[in-house]
């Protein structure tokens, strides 16, 4: 919604919600996945319980990218331009940072989520494609995770150390900054500035850097076990940039001697510091011993991520839903026909998109399977494909699988596993019909997650730090086919709620796993439980996706998950 800045918007206390990308709606492209699509939930569902928050990110006018497909599955990425002056308020107000020793100007743009409760949040987009900038920095906040590290370490000033002073120029006063991620990790030096003592009132000069006042101003949220997934910066290459924004000895001391770990400062420098599930939690102990490091599951947003077909028996038979998730637990008062009902109207939509967008007719009879996150080698997006003659064998004329996601355009790993897809759809042609949507956003993730029958996530564990699409497959009644990592490991209940692959979860460190057996354990549950259950007993199959409802959505929603960060991390 476009809107300026209204005076009232800064009289109460915020919480700054700080996060690089922002999936607010599908036609602003400042989103990659994952990461992005919860802040935006997160955001949402702050709106909609009028909880004081604002949130900043950055504009990236050009988005992350367009994915093109060739016919052997090749990756090419293509620039995506928008207009943003067609969604958002460009405000007045302006602030500098210092970058390569010179002032780099940043301005806002405002989006104000608003709710049918009356709560809005307002979510600014930092910008710097200013006039006055030189044209390298104009280009800063151009591309989301494009560029080396130097262009990153950029993006990252704008983000932290800019927001900081953006809301301070716009009259908020901020009661906690929430770092999502360490990317933003750098608005702690900032405000070790603001909080310096004088030194003369001081007897030693680290006490001139009040850590714990800033550590009790901040919140910092974590979300991979993924060692690349931290971003470190060579301190030569954190001189040059940013300078000493605080003495080189101080900044080593809160990011690390030998570089500058973002996760680290952002620890360092928080009072209350969470994971996204409870299996990340201890990971994340372990990555980062000594550190008092809660876990607080991820949810979705309800209403954004059911399909409307489920939305309209919701309104019938659940009226609340949407602001009080936890009705779902009444999910048995829906008839099993209507669930049905609503189900093949989604799923029809999906196998309509499907023809239109692939070119290719696929069965509403026939068992379809659903898979679509980042393409990245440890999500082991072929994992179904490790024997693909007992596929065969399984899978003829009984399923069939709609796959969609983009490699990040570095990740050459991720590139060969959409290839592999390619390479195996064409030798399981005219057997088992095989598609890869192109361009996977959140229309495509809405349309799959409630338009697919089975819901197949398999994550090298414990790589996977929570997991969101599963959560927005049981909010349409999809239940979940899952390695037991992230969310799954607290929503899967075995053959009531959906079905698990591989062995109990046990490690806390990053081991190898054995493909092996997690795909022998895929290929018997699928052959010998779940297909049998698909087209033998429909009554049970119906059965399991109230479960999914009444035992997953209730919980896993992002009302419950907000609700525990006013009380654990945002009112202490």
């Amino acid at each position: 919604m476009k809107t300026a800045c209204p005076i009232e918007l800064t009289k109460e206390p915020k919480i700054a919600y700080f996060s690089m990308e922002i999936g607010i709606q599908n036609d602003i492209p400042t989103y990659s996945g994952g990461l992005g699509v919860l802040a935006g939930d997160t955001i949402r569902t702050a709106a909609d319980l009028q909880l004081p928050m604002v949130a900043v990110t950055l504009l990236t006018k050009k988005g992350y990218f367009i994915q093109e497909l060739d016919d052997a599955g090749r990756q090419r990425e293509h620039p995506y331009s928008w207009d943003p002056s067609k969604h958002m308020v460009l405000l007045p107000t302006r602030v500098a940072v210092t970058i390569e020793g010179r002032d780099v100007l940043v301005q806002a743009w405002q989006y104000t989520v608003t709710s049918l409760t009356q709560g809005c949040v307002p979510l600014f987009f930092l910008d710097t494609d200013i006039e006055e900038n030189a044209p390298e920095d104009r280009q800063i906040t151009h591309c989301l995770y494009g560029g080396d590290e130097a262009y990153r370490l950029k993006q990252e000033i704008v983000l932290g150390i800019g927001g900081v002073r953006m809301l301070h120029e716009l009259g908020f006063e901020i009661k906690k900054y929430h770092m999502n991620e360490g990317h933003s990790s750098l608005l702690t030096l900032e405000l070790l500035n603001r909080f310096k003592r004088p030194i003369e009132d001081v007897w030693d000069e680290k006490l001139v850097w009040d850590v714990e006042r800033v550590k009790d101003l901040c919140v910092f949220t974590t979300h991979t076990p993924i060692e690349a997934g931290h971003d470190r910066f060579s301190y030569d290459l954190v001189v040059r940039i940013l300078g000493e924004i605080v003495p080189l000895k101080v900044l080593k001391e809160l990011g690390g001697a030998d570089s500058l770990n973002m996760t680290r400062l952002g620890l360092n420098l928080s009072k209350f510091i969470n994971g996204v599930a409870k299996k990340h939690g201890e990971v994340s102990r372990n990555m980062f011993p000594g550190y008092e490091i809660s876990a607080i599951t991820n949810g979705v947003h309800s209403y954004t991520w059911t399909c409307d077909s489920f939305k309209r028996l919701y309104d019938k038979y659940l009226p609340g839903w949407a602001n009080e998730p936890e009705l779902f637990v009444r999910v048995t008062r829906i008839p099993k026909s209507e669930i049905w009902d609503a189900h093949m109207e989604a799923k029809n939509a999906l196998l309509s998109f499907v023809l239109r967008t692939a070119g290719v007719r696929m069965d509403p009879d026939v068992l379809t399977i659903g898979f679509a996150r980042r393409a990245t080698a440890y999500k082991r997006a072929d994992l179904i494909f490790s024997d693909v003659e007992r596929l065969r064998r399984i899978g003829s004329g009984k399923i069939q699988i709609v796959f969609a996601g983009k490699a990040h355009p570095k990740d050459d790993l991720g590139k060969k596993l959409i290839q592999k897809i390619f390479s195996v759809r064409e030798r399981l042609k005219g057997v088992i019909t095989i598609v890869y949507l192109t361009n996977y956003d959140m229309n495509i993730a809405l349309t799959m997650v409630s338009g697919v029958d089975l819901w197949l996530n398999t994550p090298l564990r414990p790589r996977e730090a929570s997991g969101t699409s599963g959560m927005k497959a049981v909010h349409n009644g999809v239940p979940n086919f899952s390695v037991l990592d992230g969310w799954w490991i607290e929503g899967h209940i075995e053959g009531w709620t959906g079905w698990s692959i591989g062995p109990h979860p046990v490690e806390t460190s990053l081991v190898e796993n054995v493909d092996s057996r997690d795909a022998d354990d895929l290929y018997d549950k699928l052959e010998q439980i779940i297909i049998p259950l698909y087209y033998d007993n429909r009554p049970a199959w119906i059965e399991m996706m109230q479960n999914a409802i009444g035992m997953n959505a209730y919980y896993f929603n992002s009302h419950r998950m907000m609700r525990r960060y006013v009380t654990e991390a945002y009112i202490r």
